[in-house]
């Protein structure tokens, strides 16, 4: 009953307001306030009072600038890096090597024997430019349908503002224009291009990639008519004609204990064949480093057979390796470094590892399942990378714009890699979405770093292997271990040694941290409140008292006018000012007088009531009380 009594109290205290004006509410906050300044305003004389106004409102405004400041600056979610060295037992990192030869030219050799014929006769027409010098004529005519679909060209540039395209297997030279120009000239300096085919046959809409060397252009042309023919190869297939683990690993040791090609696991990168993983952990636990230093790593010795190499595929000869992290993909073309060959290659290991901060402080996700892109890669069961999703993110594109996947990346499913017999104007396509700018900006977007990271820091030496004084006897006892012959098989050209090895225990760790805080930016904001208005967390209160108050007055002087205007309404209806009850008492007795002056006062009759008829219910009568008739009114 007490607590009903106290919310009634409480709701009537609530309509009347606060019981004082916006003057006299501000006069009160002045006068007991704790901060300093307002009640100066109120205490001291005109003079002071106006100079106190301007010095509390310019400090005012100054703590309200820096409150800005600072909540912003806490809003951007800055980093800070640090750097830390520790020390521990680590885990070997993944090693990945590759033979810069995706496959032995002696398996694909019929796969590309006509591009080859194209590409040995287009090198005579360029070294020898004179029609009939060349020795064309005494061969089979080639076939011309895997140029004419791609076709490499020479951009004839002595006359800058009407370059000329000379095709090499026609005597006719067309202007970029498509003006047909007379005339031999010579062609010395003609900047050879690849022509990666039109946007539909017969189209002028189409791409030159210029190169100043016909080196480059000769490798990139090759490169895309080899994409194209591989592509209809079944993976098995190449797999078969890539360089087997037996073949390439010749021995192999860790720290102290043997190893062999099969502690490798088997994958197949387009860019190089068959590739193997050391220490890759899909299968098995990962392999800790037992001691720094070159006596406790991987040593291995590798056969490349740079004599079984594509001429025109590959045109450097070596290893291709990568250290990175156990389950995650190597993506050798990026980050992979070449070991050559008849060398010796000391690899010393340094780790750094990088730790980020996730949302808001960066952009970064720790498992890619935040990412809008489809992990292509995930296919191989590897984690999350930036260069699997700017890959995957790319293959989408190509997918989606081009009709077909690009030979060089996973494919999703229910669709085909490109060619040029399914697919005539991918080569253009795809020319034209890899060098557009958009599409790769994208991508960008799209794609997240990872949260944490592991980085491997290399450093590299090298030296000749085997020496002169030594080679015989090596070369003899590895082609025995290897074709259990006592023949040499085996030649510098094609042998390299490795050496991999953590140089010492010590990591790096990069970490971010918050560079604000909420208690930075609540020690700052209290901070500059006390410094400028010499305040405190209490008269922010005082402060949000009075905003209350004011806000409370506000609510009932609406309401207050809302009330006076519908008032204001209701008598605007009437004329003259409504009677009041004498007026109508008044009015109502001289009516009576007339009607008795007149004699028509009515009287009143009781019939009887008809037969039958139930008697009425006096009870459900209703009687007026005598205050509605008027204070003059009789009660009969």
């Amino acid at each position: 009953m007490n607590l009903k009594k106290y919310l009634v109290r409480a709701l009537h205290r609530l309509q009347k307001g606060p019981g004082y004006t916006y003057k006299e509410l501000l006069v009160w906050y002045c006068d007991n306030t704790n901060t300093h300044g307002p009640k100066r305003i109120i205490k001291e004389g005109p003079k002071k009072k106006l100079i106190w106004f301007f010095l509390t409102l310019l400090f005012a405004s100054l703590v309200f600038w820096q409150w800005g400041i600072l909540i912003n600056t806490y809003l951007s979610y800055n980093v800070t890096s640090s750097l830390s060295i520790g020390f521990k037992t680590m885990k070997f990192p993944a090693v990945t090597i590759c033979n810069a030869n995706p496959f032995k030219y002696s398996e694909v050799k019929p796969l590309l024997k006509e591009l080859d014929r194209l590409i040995e006769a287009a090198l005579e027409r360029i070294l020898q430019p004179t029609p009939g010098n060349g020795s064309e004529s005494v061969s089979p005519p080639l076939d011309l349908q895997l140029w004419n679909q791609i076709p490499l060209v020479l951009i004839d540039e002595h006359d800058k503002d009407n370059p000329v395209i000379l095709d090499i297997f026609e005597t006719n030279q067309t202007a970029v224009g498509n003006e047909t120009a007379g005339g031999n000239e010579t062609r010395v300096s003609n900047l050879p291009a690849v022509c990666p085919q039109c946007s539909h046959q017969g189209s002028d809409n189409c791409t030159y990639r210029n190169f100043t060397s016909a080196a480059q252009a000769v490798t990139e042309w090759y490169i895309l008519q080899s994409t194209s023919i591989l592509s209809k190869v079944p993976l098995h297939e190449r797999i078969r004609m890539g360089y087997q683990a037996e073949d390439m690993i010749l021995a192999c040791l860790y720290g102290a204990e043997p190893c062999n090609y099969k502690n490798f696991t088997q994958i197949y990168h387009p860019d190089h064949g068959n590739c193997y993983i050391f220490n890759w952990g899909m299968d098995e636990e990962a392999l800790n480093s037992s001691n720094p230093g070159a006596e406790f790593g991987l040593k291995l010795i590798l056969d490349i057979s740079q004599q079984d190499y594509i001429p025109y595929l590959s045109s450097a000869a070596g290893a291709r390796l990568m250290l990175h992290q156990q389950k995650s993909f190597p993506f050798l073309k990026d980050q992979g470094i070449y070991a050559m060959a008849g060398t010796e290659t000391s690899i010393g290991v340094l780790v750094d590892e990088l730790e980020r901060m996730g949302y808001p402080y960066s952009d970064c996700t720790m498992n890619g399942s935040d990412v809008p892109v489809k992990n292509l890669y995930s296919q191989y069961n590897t984690s999350y990378s930036i260069q699997a999703c700017l890959r995957s993110c790319f293959q989408n594109h190509m997918v989606e714009i081009c009709g077909c996947g690009h030979y060089m990346f996973p494919l999703p499913e229910g669709v085909n890699y490109c060619n040029n017999e399914d697919n005539p104007g991918w080569a253009y396509c795809y020319s034209s979405l890899r060098s557009s700018i958009k599409q790769r900006q994208i991508c960008i977007d799209s794609c997240k770093e990872t949260c944490n990271d592991t980085q491997y820091k290399m450093t590299i030496s090298m030296a000749d292997w085997p020496s002169e004084a030594s080679e015989d006897w090596i070369f003899h006892i590895l082609s025995y271990e290897r074709d259990m012959s006592t023949n040499v098989t085996l030649d510098r050209n094609g042998i390299i040694k490795l050496n991999i090895y953590f140089q010492e225990y010590n990591y790096r760790t990069i970490s971010e941290s918050a560079a604000t805080t909420i208690v930075w930016l609540l020690s700052s904001l209290g901070g500059q409140f006390g410094f400028w208005m010499g305040g405190s967390v209490l008269c922010l209160i005082e402060f949000g008292e009075i905003i209350i108050d004011s806000l409370w007055i506000t609510i009932i002087n609406v309401i207050s006018w809302c009330k006076g205007l519908k008032q204001r309404r209701a008598r605007a209806r009437y004329l003259d000012a409504p009677p009041t009850v004498s007026e109508l008492v008044e009015a109502h007795t001289n009516l009576g007088f007339q009607h008795e002056a007149a004699g028509a006062v009515p009287r009143a009759e009781v019939l009887p009531p008809e037969p039958g008829t139930p008697p009425p219910n006096y009870d459900s009568l209703r009687v007026q009380p005598l205050d509605a008739l008027g204070p003059d009114s009789d009660a009969d």
